[in-house]
């Protein structure tokens, strides 16, 4: 029991999702999704590991 109240309001959520009209900015959306164009180049992250990589012996 008291189920009654959540499944209304996930209902109504639904509905309002599924029937609402939404202004999309797919620029925007591009924009964030693929970042900025002014940064370009690939940031040089350094290997946090490799302190603790035993050296090579070839």
């Amino acid at each position: 029991m008291g189920r009654g109240r959540a499944k209304a309001k996930q209902t109504k959520v639904a509905r309002d999702l599924k029937y609402r009209t939404h202004e999309t900015d797919f620029g925007k959306l591009a924009q964030e999704l693929h970042g900025d164009s002014d940064n370009d180049q690939p940031r040089e992250d350094p290997d946090e590991w490799s302190d603790y990589a035993e050296p090579r012996r070839d």
